[in-house]
């Protein structure tokens, strides 16, 4: 889990969000989160979940990334430069926003606490690298076999399982990798029935090395 106060108090935190001049917002279940606030911010998911999402012109959706509680986005962040990306919640959210500018003022690096701070989000930044380049991994794979399994295979090496519990499900695991729903589905039962893995909900466990 990314932490953006990691090794910060809570007092401490209370002194660096009156500095950087932080606000709360709320929002329902299915809202566009970016659609009421400055583009040029950090947020962070307080509670609830969101997926960043992007629809291109024929109308085909994929899912960018998955945040839930103490996830961080921003536009120099994740994938929110084109109009074509947003962000939605999945369910009732609540999202602290940080003015991306009011971080850059050279006077706050006077607090230990904002120093570190920075580190902890230089930190997230490069997990959000590393994140987006697994998401090129799985997409440059040809098949819709090759995506699952290396989808598979990212999630046992992350967690050090061979069971892998979903964050969201089928219909959302499709547009994570850009395929077919149908097509998807097929190619987990011919998985399921060539021994390769076993289902049971949204918990899929790897039967192979």
């Amino acid at each position: 889990m990314r932490k953006l106060f990691n090794k910060i108090s809570v007092k401490e935190q209370s002194k660096l969000l009156k500095l950087l001049e932080t606000s709360v917002l709320i929002y329902k279940k299915d809202t566009a989160i970016l659609s009421s606030i400055e583009e040029n911010i950090i947020g962070i998911i307080l509670e609830g979940k969101a997926q960043i999402i992007r629809t291109d012109y024929n109308g085909n959706r994929t899912i960018m990334e998955e945040l839930e509680e103490e996830s961080v986005f921003g536009t120099a962040l994740s994938s929110l430069s084109s109009d074509e990306c947003e962000i939605v919640t999945k369910e009732d959210t609540k999202v602290l926003i940080i003015d991306y500018d009011h971080i850059l003022e050279s006077e706050n690096n006077n607090y230990a606490y904002y120093n570190q701070f920075i580190k902890n989000l230089l930190e997230i930044t490069t997990n959000i690298i590393d994140e987006k380049n697994e998401r090129i991994e799985i997409l440059t794979k040809k098949t819709i076999r090759d995506k699952l399994l290396e989808y598979f295979n990212i999630y046992r090496k992350k967690h050090g399982t061979r069971n892998i519990y979903l964050p969201f499900s089928f219909t959302d695991l499709s547009d994570y990798l850009a395929v077919d729903r149908s097509a998807m589905s097929r190619e987990l039962k011919y998985l399921k029935e060539e021994g390769f893995i076993e289902t049971k909900g949204r918990k899929i466990t790897l039967l192979y090395r």
